[in-house]
């Protein structure tokens, strides 16, 4: 059975980098291979990926190894070997103009200057690859963005991040039965009413 989508979780390896805020992409997908007892393998020194079934689907998790700024060399390779779309990537990111613990996906569009979709759009040729975007909220000033970023989540977040998590993965696993297009709605309207 052949992967009918590639779930690209964005963050920066090592643990360095481990518990900051930019790498929430890797937490979500971590979190659902754990939830689908899925092992992490290194076919590739610029990714970790994991196969998971789920619903009768089968989707690939990625971990890019080379920093967020060229993260889309790991899906540009992936897309390539397995012979998927970009419409069959879901990029998995942190997004600072949400609140902590809130999830939405989305079809396309811009950077919004974030460097790890920057690198995405480059490496993939379009902006047309689905993005889950996950709340890191807003609290820096000008200039601070950098030092926000890879700074650990505050103590007062662990609720609403747990909770992020779990929505993320419930996302992801709603885009693996129903296809991302169907799974939008519910996952954004689930956000909407939270």
């Amino acid at each position: 059975m052949s992967a009918s989508v590639l779930i690209v979780g964005l963050g920066n390896p090592g643990s360095r980098y481990a518990h900051t805020r930019h790498n929430v992409g890797f937490m979500v997908v971590d979190a659902l291979a754990e939830a689908l007892k899925a092992e992490w393998s290194r076919p590739s020194s610029l990714y970790d990926l994991a196969e998971v079934r789920f619903a009768g689907r089968q989707a690939l998790l990625a971990k890019p190894l080379t920093y967020m700024n060229e993260s889309g060399k790991a899906a540009k390779k992936l897309v390539g070997q397995h012979k998927l779309s970009p419409q069959q990537v879901v990029c998995v990111v942190d997004e600072y103009n949400f609140p902590v613990g809130k999830v939405h996906l989305r079809p396309e569009g811009s950077d919004g200057g974030h460097n790890g979709i920057t690198s995405m759009i480059e490496e993939l040729g379009t902006p047309k690859f689905w993005r889950l975007r996950c709340g890191i909220d807003r609290r820096f000033g000008p200039g601070g963005l950098v030092d926000y970023v890879l700074s650990p989540f505050e103590s007062s977040d662990s609720d609403n991040l747990s909770l992020m998590l779990t929505r993320g993965v419930d996302a992801l696993k709603l885009i693996m039965r129903l296809g991302p297009q169907q799974a939008m709605q519910q996952i954004n309207r689930t956000e909407s009413a939270a």
